[in-house]
C-alpha cells in the first residue's frame, strides 16, 4: 500500500507546510522539530532531502490543523 505520508517531500511542499503551520522562519521550524536551521536551509534549497520521519510529521501536523473538531 502506498501511503502518501511516506512520499518524499519537495522544497515547495516544505514551504507550503511551513506556511500552513505558521512557521515564518527557518529557525521557527528548526526549533519546533528539534533540528538545526542549517538542516532546514538544506532541505529548502533541495540540496538534502527532507528525512521521511520529518516529512511524515509535518504532513500529519498540517492535516491536524485543517481538521475541524
Amino acid at each position: 500500500m502506498n501511503d502518501p505520508r511516506l512520499a518524499q517531500m519537495s522544497p515547495d511542499e516544505l514551504r507550503a507546510a511551513m506556511r500552513a503551520l505558521d512557521y515564518k522562519t527557518q529557525i521557527d521550524l528548526a526549533n519546533a522539530i528539534g533540528v538545526s536551521r542549517s538542516a532546514v536551509s538544506l532541505w529548502l534549497e533541495g540540496k538534502v532531502g527532507v528525512p521521511r520521519p520529518v516529512a511524515m510529521l509535518l504532513r500529519m501536523l498540517v492535516a491536524a490543523r485543517r481538521r475541524v473538531y
